[in-house]
């Protein structure tokens, strides 16, 4: 008998991208009298809850569609928590996209590790549609190539997107962070997970996220300037969790031009040796938005 999972998708102004995420999560091979979808619409301004309703219409699972006023993300994630069922869910953004296999593929897992709290699946190495999009998918993969319970891994945010969480291990501390309105609420849930003795780990199932889109160079630069600016909160409460000297613009080019070597293996393309320069800009972005704060 296949467990009870609830799909939790909080989104804010994705009127563009969220009926890619809904087709893929409909094409699950899970079986779908078994999922409970629960939609959390956080203020959006554009016509995103007008489609996710279109789309309800023709679904044949259970659904729910929640609709507030801007409150972030941690109350938007705590609304799915409060109307979940089972023992699972899994957290798809608005502008994702899951293979087929991917809830099957994390549930199965999760049944077989006890001591799981979150499975995360891995970012496709898919070339996006302009080369910015192209080099930062590529980044981000590298970035989450990274063993979760080893000593670097603890310093190391599995993130909520393409993640199925234990919803005991999650109500077990308190779940999300209500203060926590922009990035790092899944951080801090899991820094307190991990206290808990829950572990975290990477599965072989593949997504793909916002970048398959394409970028410009002033909205990833509004993206991480933001990530600084709303990480303030987040290290107030957990002191240490960021070691600066790793994260300074030098450092991270290092850094990136060590992932280069690592991709290159994987994927024979010479774009991946522009990741050190994007790194270190996107740390440049990082701590102007972090001072700002």
């Amino acid at each position: 008998m296949f467990p009870r999972v609830t799909i939790g998708v909080c989104v804010r102004n994705s009127e563009k991208f969220i009926g890619d995420a809904i087709g893929s999560i409909m094409a699950q091979d899970f079986p779908l009298n078994r999922i409970k979808l629960v939609f959390v619409d956080d203020g959006s301004e554009d016509r995103t809850l007008s489609v996710i309703k279109d789309y309800v219409e023709k679904m044949d699972l259970a659904v729910e569609v929640i609709h507030t006023p801007w409150k972030g993300l941690g109350n938007a994630r705590n609304l799915v928590i409060a109307n979940s069922v089972g023992e699972y869910i899994l957290w798809v953004d608005g502008d994702m996209v899951l293979s087929p296999d991917f809830l099957s593929k994390l549930v199965r897992f999760m049944e077989e590790n006890p001591k799981a709290s979150v499975a995360k699946g891995r970012q496709s190495l898919v070339p996006a549609s302009n080369l910015l999009g192209t080099i930062e998918a590529y980044s981000r993969a590298s970035g989450r190539m990274v063993d979760y319970q080893s000593k670097k891994g603890e310093f190391k945010a599995v993130g909520t997107g393409g993640a199925l969480y234990r919803i005991r291990a999650v109500r077990q501390v308190g779940g999300f962070d209500d203060k926590l309105r922009g990035y790092n609420e899944d951080w801090d849930v899991e820094v307190r997970m991990r206290k808990a003795g829950w572990t975290f780990h990477t599965v072989n199932a593949s997504f793909c996220d916002y970048e398959r889109y394409g970028l410009t160079w002033r909205l990833l630069w509004q993206r991480y300037w933001l990530r600084g600016y709303q990480t303030r909160y987040f290290l107030q409460k957990n002191r240490g969790m960021i070691k600066h000297y790793r994260n300074i613009p030098p450092a991270a080019f290092l850094s990136g031009l060590l992932s280069s070597f690592s991709l290159f293996k994987i994927t024979k393309e010479r774009t991946v040796f522009l990741i050190p320069f994007l790194s270190m800009l996107k740390m440049i972005a990082w701590y102007v938005g972090f001072i700002r704060s």
